[in-house]
C-alpha cells in the first residue's frame, strides 16, 4: 500500500505547527540534562446556546466553532431540524455562541449533569440514552484491507501527539480515505469537532467510518451512533458497557487495531475479508501512541 504522501487525502488535516497549540517548557531528564519540550496548551472555552450557558469545555482551542456545533449536536441540544443562523467565537472571551432561529430551552437536560470516564474530565447529560431507541444505522460495508489502509495513513500523518503528545485524535473516513482529523486534549472533544464539521457541511454519515486512538466507551459509542455513523474503529480497547450499546444499536465495534492485527465485538456481518493480514506493514514503533500498550 502506498503512503508516501499521508496528508494528501484530508480535507482537513493536523496542523501541528500552528501558533498555540504547543508551548516550550524548560525541564530535564532522568539523566539530570536540561532541556525544552513542547507540551499542548489548554484552555477553556465556555458554549453558549443563544443566550444560555451550557458548558465550559478544556480545549486545544482549535476549531471552536466546530468544537460547540457538534457537542450540542451530540448531547441533543441542537437537531439537524434546527436552523442556526450564526456561530460567533470570541478569542479573548474564550466563548462561543450558537444562534438559533428559534429559541431553545433546555433547562431540565442542564440539571442532569453527568461526568464521563474520558480523559480531560468530559461533561454529558443524564438522559445520555435518550434517542437511541430510534437509531437505525446503515447496512454499511467494511472491507478489511481499508482498516489496514488507514490505520498505515493515519499513523503516518504529522499531528500534534507526534509533536508533543498527551492528546487525542479522531478521524472522519470514507472507504479507506481519511477525510477529518482533528485532534483534542479529550476524545470526546475531538469527536464533537467532527460531528460539528459534519453540520456544517452538510455530511451524512452513511457511508462513513470514525477512527479514534481512544478507547471504546460507551460515550464514544453513543456518540458514533447519534451521527449516524455505522462503524467505530480504534487503536485502544473496549468497555464492556461500549460494547453492549454497540450491540444493542447495530454498530460496528473494531478495537486494537494495530499493525496485523484487531478485534472486532460488534457488526462483524459488515467486515468483508479482502486482504491478508500477513501481508499487512508491521506498525513503526516511532508511530505508536501510549494506547497500544492497553
Amino acid at each position: 500500500m502506498s503512503t508516501a504522501d499521508p496528508i494528501s487525502d484530508y480535507i482537513i488535516a493536523p496542523d501541528p505547527e500552528r501558533a498555540g497549540l504547543t508551548r516550550a517548557v524548560d525541564g530535564i531528564d532522568q539523566s539530570g540534562a536540561s532541556g525544552r519540550v513542547n507540551v499542548v496548551e489548554e484552555r477553556p472555552l465556555t458554549i453558549f446556546l443563544n443566550s444560555r450557558e451550557i458548558v465550559t469545555a478544556m480545549t486545544i482551542g482549535d476549531y471552536p466553532e466546530y468544537l460547540a456545533l457538534g457537542f450540542l449536536r451530540n448531547q441533543g441540544m441542537l437537531s439537524d431540524a434546527e436552523t442556526v443562523i450564526g456561530v460567533e467565537y470570541d478569542d479573548d472571551l474564550d466563548v462561543v455562541v450558537v444562534r438559533t432561529e428559534v429559541e431553545t430551552d433546555y433547562e431540565e437536560k442542564l440539571s442532569k449533569k453527568t461526568r464521563t470516564s474520558g480523559c480531560a474530565v468530559g461533561t454529558v447529560f443524564g438522559d445520555i440514552m435518550e434517542g437511541l431507541e430510534d437509531v437505525r444505522l446503515p447496512e454499511a460495508t467494511l472491507r478489511t484491507s481499508w482498516l489496514y489502509t488507514l490505520s498505515a495513513k493515519i499513523n503516518r500523518t504529522p499531528s500534534l501527539y507526534l509533536e508533543a503528545g498527551a492528546i487525542h485524535g479522531t478521524v472522519l473516513c470514507e472507504g479507506d480515505r481519511p477525510l477529518v482529523y482533528m485532534e483534542d486534549v479529550g476524545r470526546h472533544n475531538a469527536v464533537d469537532k467532527i460531528a460539528g464539521w459534519m453540520r456544517a457541511e452538510g455530511i451524512s454519515g452513511d457511508d462513513k467510518i470514525l477512527y479514534t486512538t481512544g478507547r471504546l466507551t460507551s460515550e464514544m459509542v453513543i456518540k458514533t451512533a447519534l451521527m449516524g455513523i455505522p462503524i467505530l474503529a480504534s487503536r485502544s480497547g473496549f468497555t464492556a458497557w461500549g460494547v453492549e450499546i454497540a450491540q444493542q444499536v447495530g454498530l460496528t465495534l473494531i478495537g486494537r487495531m494495530r499493525g496485523k492485527r484487531f478485534t472486532c465485538l460488534s457488526g462483524s456481518e459488515r467486515l468483508i475479508w479482502d486482504a491478508d493480514p500477513a501481508a499487512a506493514d508491521e506498525e513503526d514503533p516511532r508511530h505508536r501512541r501510549k494506547s497500544a500498550r492497553v
